[in-house]
C-alpha cells in the first residue's frame, strides 16, 4: 500500500471497507469526494495529492519478503494462495504482480480467462499448463507470456510444491 500502510489498515484508518478500497485501487469505481477526503486523512496527506501532475510522478513500491498482501480474489480457486507483491497508483497501465502458491489441497484449474496479458515465472514444482488447445510441460525456471483472454490454467500438478510469479497487465479504462 502507499505510504507503507497495508490495505486493511488504510481502510480502517479511513473508515471505508476493504472491499471498497480494493475496487477503487482496481479502477472499478470512482470514489466520492468524501471518500477521497477519508483516504487522504488515512494516509496523512492533503486531498490535492490525488490530483497532482501524474505525468511527473514516478510510482515506487517496495514489498519486503513475505510481506505481500494476501488477497482473497473473488471467484478464486480453492487452495490457490495469492500474495500481491506491489502496485502502481498512476498511469493507464494496471499491473498486478502476485506470488501464487498452490496449497496441498489445490486441484488443477484450466478455465481462467480475463482481459490483459499474463506473464508467469515458475519458482518451484512441475505442472502441465493449458493455453487454449495447447498444453506445455512447465517446471521451475520456465516462463509463459500470453493473451489472458483465452482459457488457461494448470491442467495437471506433477511435482509439488508449486509456486509461481504471475503478473497481469491491463489498460485502465
Amino acid at each position: 500500500m502507499a505510504a507503507g500502510v497495508s490495505g486493511g489498515a488504510l481502510a480502517q484508518a479511513s473508515g471505508i471497507s476493504s472491499s471498497m478500497l480494493s475496487r477503487i485501487e482496481r479502477g472499478l469505481v470512482s470514489p466520492s469526494v468524501e471518500t477521497l477526503e477519508r483516504l487522504a486523512q488515512g494516509l496523512h496527506v492533503p486531498v490535492s495529492r490525488f490530483f497532482s501532475d501524474q505525468a511527473r510522478r514516478t510510482d515506487f513500491c517496495h514489498v519486503r519478503a513475505g510481506r505481500g498482501v494476501l488477497v482473497d480474489r473473488i471467484g478464486a480457486v480453492a487452495d490457490y494462495r495469492y500474495e500481491l507483491l506491489g502496485h502502481l497508483l498512476s498511469g493507464n497501465l494496471f499491473v498486478e504482480p502476485y506470488l501464487v502458491t498452490l496449497l496441498p489441497g489445490a486441484d488443477p484449474y484450466v478455465t481462467f480467462q480475463h482481459p490483459g496479458l499474463k506473464f508467469l515465472y515458475f519458482l518451484s514444482g512441475e505442472v502441465r499448463y493449458r493455453y487454449g488447445a495447447k498444453v506445455v510441460e512447465v517446471r521451475a525456471g520456465d516462463s509463459l507470456l500470453f493473451d489472458a483472454t483465452a482459457l488457461h490454467g494448470i491442467e495437471a500438478i506433477q511435482v509439488q510444491p508449486v509456486s509461481y510469479l504471475s503478473v497481469v497487465f491491463t489498460l485502465r479504462e
